[in-house]
């Protein structure tokens, strides 16, 4: 089990995939799990792509997820923004200033974007997958079912990949985004600073957003292009894998990853 302290305390869990052969001389894939995800969620996808793409990739579970630590306190509306500028940075100093790719899902998706708006050295392009970049409708909708589901029982399977902490980390994304103050989180005004180019996929019947994501994304990052999966919902990677390793395969070629 590898794991890295943070500066603040506490400590993430992590691990790398090793795609061999010249991977040392390409960027590395840095996975970012969805809200209530970790990287054991991600399943087989992130080994998957790093063999299709010749890369290494990190993965790694955010603090409250999976095998980090617990999070601390009460978590606040600007939490993806932490993440983002807070947390992340310390996970890339474990890439020794090695170029890499972001490849984000949903929550993660967010992040990633919040990430490349701050133009840090080293990265090269982003990936996302049902990126939210404000709220819909939709979205709240969505949350409060899966908040009924969870309240009934049929979502503790969770428990198996965050243990103690599922009830901690379903609450805090449930009730962090229908807090009424959540309701005017948006994250457009940063997509002109993005200067990377952006890959932006979405299932068609995504529960937890709309088209409109993909449309904001395309229309304001100047490098953005967007795909729309066709007979998916809000996890591309594990609902249609051979497509979102197929757009993503070709997107990382454009950069000239492989």
């Amino acid at each position: 089990m590898a794991m890295l302290e943070l500066a603040e305390g506490g400590q993430l869990y992590y691990e790398w995939i090793a795609a061999g052969g010249d991977a040392a001389h390409r960027p590395v894939l840095v996975f970012l799990h969805e809200g209530l995800g970790c990287a054991a969620m991600w399943k087989d996808f992130p080994a998957r792509l790093c063999a299709l793409a010749g890369c290494d990739g990190l993965v790694y579970d955010r603090r409250g997820y999976g095998q980090s630590d617990a999070l601390r306190g009460s978590r606040s509306v600007h939490y993806l923004h932490r993440y983002a500028l807070e947390e992340l940075p310390q996970v890339l100093a474990l890439l020794e200033r090695r170029p890499y790719v972001l490849v984000g899902h949903s929550d993660g998706g967010s992040i990633a974007l919040i990430h490349a708006a701050d133009d840090p050295p080293g990265l090269l392009g982003v990936a996302t997958e049902a990126a939210h970049v404000f709220v819909e409708d939709v979205t709240l909708a969505g949350i409060r079912v899966a908040r009924e589901v969870y309240d009934a029982g049929k979502l503790r399977g969770l428990s198996r990949y965050h243990g103690g902490k599922t009830d901690q980390i379903f609450g805090a994304w449930a009730d962090t985004w229908l807090r009424p103050a959540f309701s005017r989180w948006n994250i457009e005004y940063l997509l002109p600073s993005i200067a990377c180019p952006v890959l932006a996929l979405q299932g068609s019947g995504d529960q937890y957003g709309t088209e409109a994501q993909l449309d904001a994304i395309a229309a304001q990052a100047p490098r953005a292009r967007r795909s729309m999966l066709p007979d998916c919902g809000h996890t591309p990677h594990l609902e249609q894998p051979e497509l979102v390793l197929g757009a993503i395969s070709e997107f990382l070629k454009e950069l000239e990853v492989t």
